[in-house]
């Protein structure tokens, strides 16, 4: 069965990287993606960068600066974002970890396995919260595996489970961090682009699962 799996999801990631080629997604500072990873819980990515850029604008765009900032503070400007008293502990219970882990610089230097346990210690991250700090904030070769590509591996037949989907993904993709953030980027898109609005007539996915 895996084998199958391997090749549906080759499949599915040629298809869409033929689809859509190259994607901007998700630059800033490591800083910045650690907080966007953090308020795009359960919320739209419009207010996240809303209220990324009232941090900044207030000197709250860091980790060093949310890690002695007030947790009333933090609430107020991430408010667009919703549950923003959970998102505010969060920041602070990873801005704590940060800075006992002596900072992005030192953070940088770990293993990935190691920064991955780390980062699933800190209340609030799950795992593909801290897959998304890994592959985007320190470029490591992680995969998220995220409700968007779950419900696309569904689609095509792929039923594995979270831990296995990433072992899969791991397989097929090259351990190259932009391929790893591509293809990310690539799911999202076709997610947002159909699997949301329900076009599942005639989708090529779909037709895998046979």
């Amino acid at each position: 069965m895996s084998g199958s799996d391997s090749f549906r999801i080759s499949t599915i990631l040629e298809y869409l990287a033929e689809r859509y080629g190259s994607l901007p997604w998700w630059r800033g500072t490591a800083d910045e993606i650690m907080i966007g990873a953090i308020l795009t819980q359960q919320t739209r990515w419009e207010n996240v960068g809303r209220a990324i850029s009232e941090l900044k604008s207030r000197g709250f765009g860091h980790m060093e600066a949310l890690y002695r900032a007030d947790q009333g503070v933090i609430e107020d400007l991430i408010r667009c974002t919703g549950f923003y008293r959970v998102k505010a502990k969060r920041l602070k219970a990873l801005a704590e970890c940060v800075q006992r882990l002596g900072g992005i610089g030192a953070m940088d230097s770990m293993s990935t396995s190691r920064l991955r346990e780390e980062l699933l210690h800190v209340k609030g991250i799950g795992e593909e919260t801290a897959d998304s700090i890994l592959c985007y904030a320190f470029s490591r070769p992680v995969f998220v595996i995220d409700d968007y590509t779950r419900k696309i591996c569904t689609c095509a037949g792929v039923m594995t489970k979270n831990s296995e989907l990433r072992r899969l993904f791991g397989e097929v993709l090259p351990e190259e961090p932009g391929v790893c953030q591509q293809a990310h980027a690539h799911m999202v898109e076709y997610a947002k682009e159909r699997c949301v609005k329900g076009l599942c007539e005639g989708c090529r996915i779909r037709s895998l699962n046979g």
